[in-house]
C-alpha cells in the first residue's frame, strides 16, 4: 500500500471537505443542524477557510442528550458485558491507529500543530488512552463489606459501580483529539452515554472519532458529537438529562459551568489554566534543564495548560540558562505543519494571536525586558503570511507582580526571574491562583523531593517536564480544577457507587 505524504493527504483532505459541509453526529446518524446553519472552521496556517461544519445548538443539543438517554435503557449498551465494552474501546483504538497519519494530518490543518509531532504524540496517546481504559470495565467494581449491623442480624452487605448517565464532554482547541479521548474513553469504560461538544476552532478529528466509534460498533446515542459556539456549551451544562460534565479549559468558564450546572447538581471535573513555574536549582544539568525548559514553554507553541511559563532560575545560573534557552527557540524551524521539518507551528486563530502579542506589550510595560522573540516571524513562504505565526518569546528582569507572571497567557512566551533563597523560591512558586504542575531541576534528589513536596500543584516533574500516562492522576490544586483524569480516579468520575444490603438471617 502506497503511504502518502502529509501534503497529499492534506491535499485529498481539503478536496473532500471542500464538497459539502461537515455533519454532526447524533444517535448515530450524521445530521444537519436543525437551523441549517454552518460555520467555518480556518486553516490557522494561510488563515483560510478549510471546512464548514454543522453549527450545533441549544435545539441540537436536546436532541444529542434525547439520543444519549435512548442508549442508556438500550439492551445493547445497557446489558453489554464488560468484556464486550472493553473489545469495543480495543477495537476504536485500532481504528485510530488505522487512522493515524490521516487524522495527525487533519489535525495539523485544522489546528496548526506540526503532523509529525501530532502523529506521534497527541495520536500516539490516544490510541494508548482508549487501550488503557479498555482494561477496565473488567476490572471496576464494588466490593464486600463487614457490617456490623443491630440485634444481631446476619447482614450481607455489598457495593456496585454504575455508571452515572449521561455524560457531557466539553473539550478545548489545543490538543482536540486526546482531550476528547481522555474523556470520552473512561465514560464508555464506566457505561455511560456522552455527548462531546469541541471546540468551535477544531472539531474535524472529534468529528471523525465519532464515525470511527460507529465503525466499532459502539450502539447509536452512546456516542454523540455537536460542534458549536458557547451556546450549545451552555445548554450541555445546564440541560436536566446530563448527570455529569467534564470540561477542560479556561478557569474564567469553569467557574460560569459550576455556576450553571447548579440546577440538577450535576457532578462535575474541571481541568482548567495554569501557569507552571520550572525551578531550576544551581546544582543542576543546565543543558538537560534548559532543552526541556524551551520544549516546555514552546511545544505546541505554548498552546498547552501545563506549559512551564514561570522560569524561576538560580541567580548563579540564571544569564547562562536563558541563554541556552533562547539558543534552542532560535533553532525552532517555524513553518507550515505538514513540513516534516517544521517544529513550530502557527497560533489557533488571530483572537489567540492577538491576545499573545497583547501580552507581551504589556510585559514590556510593567518592565520586563524583551530577551527573544515577541513578534511575527520573518521569511515564511507567501502562502503562510495569512496564517497565525508567533515567534518563540522570552521576556526576562520579570517580577512576581507583573500580569505576564500572574496569568496564563496561553503562548510561546516565557517569563523569566531569578532567585537566590529557597524559601522565598517556594513562596513566589505557590503565588499563583494556579496550581496544576511544576518542573524541578536538580542533581540533589533529597533537594528535589523537598521543594515537590512544598510546592502546591497535581502534578510535579523532576529533571522531565510534561510527561502524561493514562494510568497516573493528571488534575490541579487550587483554581485548575476539580477532580483527576487519568487512572481509576477518572473511572470513579464517571459512576456512582449502590451500597446494598441483605439480611440473610
Amino acid at each position: 500500500m502506497t503511504t502518502l505524504s502529509a501534503v497529499d493527504l492534506a491535499a485529498r483532505l481539503g478536496g473532500e471537505l471542500a464538497k459539502a459541509p461537515r455533519k454532526l453526529l447524533i444517535d448515530g446518524k450524521l445530521v444537519d443542524a436543525r437551523s441549517g446553519r454552518t460555520f467555518a472552521t480556518i486553516n490557522p496556517a494561510t488563515g483560510e477557510e478549510l471546512a464548514q461544519v454543522a453549527h450545533g445548538a441549544a435545539e441540537d443539543i436536546d436532541l444529542a442528550v434525547a439520543a444519549a438517554r435512548r442508549a442508556l435503557e438500550n439492551p445493547a449498551w445497557r446489558d453489554m458485558t464488560a468484556n464486550d465494552r472493553s473489545l469495543l474501546l480495543y477495537r476504536l483504538a485500532d481504528l485510530i491507529e488505522r487512522d493515524a497519519q490521516e487524522l495527525a494530518v487533519l489535525e495539523c490543518l485544522d489546528n496548526g500543530k506540526p503532523a509529525t509531532l501530532t502523529r506521534a504524540v497527541e495520536i500516539e496517546g490516544s490510541i494508548k488512552t482508549f487501550r488503557y481504559f479498555a482494561g477496565w470495565p473488567t476490572k471496576f467494581g464494588g466490593e464486600t463489606l463487614p457490617v456490623s449491623p443491630r440485634g444481631g442480624l446476619k447482614i450481607l452487605n455489598y457495593t456496585t459501580r454504575e455508571p452515572v448517565g449521561v455524560a457531557g464532554l466539553i473539550v478545548p482547541w489545543n490538543y482536540p483529539m486526546s482531550m476528547a479521548a481522555w474523556k470520552i474513553a473512561p465514560a464508555v469504560a464506566a457505561g455511560c452515554a456522552v455527548v462531546l461538544k469541541p471546540a468551535e476552532q477544531t472539531p474535524l478529528t472529534a468529528l471523525r472519532l465519532g464515525e470511527l466509534a460507529l465503525e466499532a460498533g459502539f450502539p447509536a446515542g452512546v456516542i454523540n458529537v455537536v460542534p458549536g459556539f458557547g451556546d450549545a456549551g451552555a445548554a450541555l451544562v445546564q440541560h436536566p438529562g446530563v448527570d455529569k460534565v467534564a470540561f477542560t479549559g479556561s478557569t474564567e468558564v469553569g467557574k460560569a459551568i459550576v455556576r450553571a450546572a447548579a440546577g440538577n447538581l450535576k457532578k462535575i471535573s474541571l481541568e482548567l489554566g495554569g501557569k507552571s513555574p520550572q525551578i531550576v536549582l544551581p546544582d543542576a544539568d543546565l543543558d538537560n534543564a534548559a532543552a526541556s525548559i524551551a520544549t516546555g514553554i514552546f511545544f505546541n507553541q505554548g498552546q498547552t495548560c501545563t506549559a512551564g511559563s514561570r522560569l524561576y532560575a538560580h541567580r548563579s545560573i540564571h544569564d547562562e540558562l536563558l541563554a541556552k534557552i533562547a539558543d534552542h527557540a532560535a533553532k525552532l524551524k517555524i513553518g507550515n505543519g505538514l513540513d516534516p521539518e517544521t517544529s513550530f507551528g502557527p497560533l489557533v486563530s488571530q483572537e489567540q494571536w492577538d491576545r499573545v502579542s497583547d501580552y507581551v506589550r504589556i510585559g514590556a510595560d510593567e518592565g520586563a525586558r524583551l530577551h527573544t522573540g515577541g513578534r511575527r516571524p520573518e521569511g515564511l513562504a507567501p502562502e503562510l503570511h495569512g496564517g497565525f505565526f508567533f515567534q518563540p518569546t522570552i521576556l526576562a528582569d520579570a517580577t512576581r507582580d507583573m500580569r505576564v507572571v500572574r496569568e496564563e497567557i496561553f503562548g510561546p512566551v516565557l517569563s523569566a526571574l531569578s532567585w537566590s533563597d529557597t524559601e522565598d523560591l517556594i513562596a513566589q512558586a505557590n503565588d499563583s491562583e494556579f496550581g496544576l504542575s511544576a518542573g524541578v531541576w536538580t542533581n540533589d534528589i533529597k533537594s528535589g523531593h523537598r521543594i515537590a513536596a512544598a510546592v502546591k500543584a497535581g502534578t510535579i516533574w523532576i529533571n522531565c517536564f510534561n510527561l502524561v500516562d493514562p494510568s497516573t492522576p493528571f488534575g490541579g490544586f487550587k483554581q485548575s480544577g476539580w477532580g483527576r483524569e487519568h487512572g481509576r480516579q477518572a473511572m470513579e468520575l464517571y459512576s456512582e457507587t449502590k451500597s446494598v444490603w441483605v439480611n440473610l438471617s
